[in-house]
């Protein structure tokens, strides 16, 4: 069988420069379109581009899998999926415009390696939900294939998944298996005049019903709700929840705004944080009560994810995301130097160790980016 590296000069420069910097122990920052440079610590080291690393390496429609390289733009795998009527079902944010308001465009391999997911999250599962497999060049300059093409396939430790949310520390993503699925035949948007108490109230009491909820967001006095599945029981659901029904073209421009980050509300969060606030997103549960914190909030994932623009303190916010069973993480803004994602127990921070010395034993791949430690 033919050696992938020496078939592909791509890869081979890639490992290549692994193979050196792991020689000089000569720290890397894995970048596909810089898109989330905002995302995690700090950016430490020589780059290591994945621009080259693109395309789409098969497509089985019939059986709802794709594989395509690290480095290819989530537009392009995306309008390929939407040609054959599928779709991601987690909506992975595409920051066609970074914070800094440059060009972006997210990757195959960023949207793996930072595991976020947009909108449909609660309803349709994460990042983490739909990896079947991947390719990753470990810390030894060794090219390491996990799980497979089927939705069947997992022997031992879940390696592929594991790196979904790893932040590149682990190693370079340079090929991915997903499951997609078809676009839902039928959506619609209703618009609720709710405080955000009766507005969590509402939610809640409608996810332990058999609706086709889909996504939902409040923010400012509205609770916006999506329903996706099959006609006849997105118009019952209609006729059943009632609200105001939002035009199709203004209610896709909303869904996108708000999974890309470009709502109003990110806009406002971008000012207060050029003057000193933070964007942070707090994974709560769902059941969680009114967070009573000053700031500015909006709501998805059905009351899971609350994003707050805050002038309080890391340890109050934490606090706070701690009482509601939960976890708080700097999204914008703050000190990239320190804990910006939740800190871990000692036990945890044990297990990420002994996972980072096994995948990179030199510790050159993305340091600080998950952890200040490694």
């Amino acid at each position: 069988m033919a050696d992938p590296v020496t078939q592909d000069p791509t890869l081979a420069a890639l490992v290549e420069q692994v193979r050196e910097a792991a020689e000089r122990r000569q720290p890397l920052c894995i970048r596909g379109s810089g898109s989330k440079d905002f995302y995690g610590g700090p950016l430490i080291g020589e780059p290591l581009s994945l621009g080259e690393l693109r395309g789409i390496s098969s497509y089985e429609p019939t059986e709802l899998v794709v594989t395509a390289r690290a480095g290819t733009p989530l537009a392009e795998l995306e309008a390929a999926l939407a040609e054959k009527g599928q779709w991601l079902p987690f909506e992975p944010p595409r920051f066609e415009y970074t914070p800094g308001g440059g060009p972006g465009g997210g990757t195959v391999g960023g949207m793996v390696a930072a595991g976020l997911a947009g909108p449909a999250r609660a309803a349709l599962g994460g990042v983490r939900d739909y990896v079947l497999g991947a390719t990753l060049l470990n810390g030894q300059a060794e090219l390491l294939s996990f799980g497979g093409q089927v939705m069947k396939n997992v022997a031992g430790y879940d390696v592929s998944r594991m790196l979904a949310g790893s932040m590149g520390v682990l190693g370079v993503i340079c090929e991915v298996s997903l499951k997609v699925l078809p676009v839902p035949p039928a959506t619609a948007t209703l618009r609720f005049d709710l405080d955000q108490v009766n507005a969590l109230k509402r939610v809640n009491d409608w996810a332990g019903q058999p609706l086709p909820l889909q996504a939902s967001a409040w923010w400012d006095g509205a609770l916006v709700l999506r329903l996706g599945g099959a006609a006849a029981a997105v118009e019952s659901a209609i006729r059943k929840l009632g609200g105001e029904p939002i035009e199709p073209a203004l209610a896709a421009r909303f869904w996108a705004d708000l999974r890309d980050q470009r709502d109003e509300f990110f806009s406002t969060a971008r000012v207060a944080v050029a003057d000193g606030a933070v964007l942070w997103r707090l994974s709560v549960a769902p059941t969680a009560p009114k967070i009573a914190l000053p700031g500015d909030i909006l709501i998805e994932w059905g009351g899971g994810c609350r994003w707050l623009i805050s002038r309080e303190s890391a340890e109050t916010v934490r606090a706070a995301a701690q009482d509601a069973r939960g976890h708080a993480t700097v999204w914008w803004g703050g000190e990239r130097t320190g804990e910006v994602f939740s800190p871990l127990s000692p036990a945890l921070l044990r297990i990420h160790h002994r996972l980072k010395q096994a995948f990179d034993p030199a510790g050159i791949f993305n340091r600080q980016r998950l952890h200040p430690a490694f």
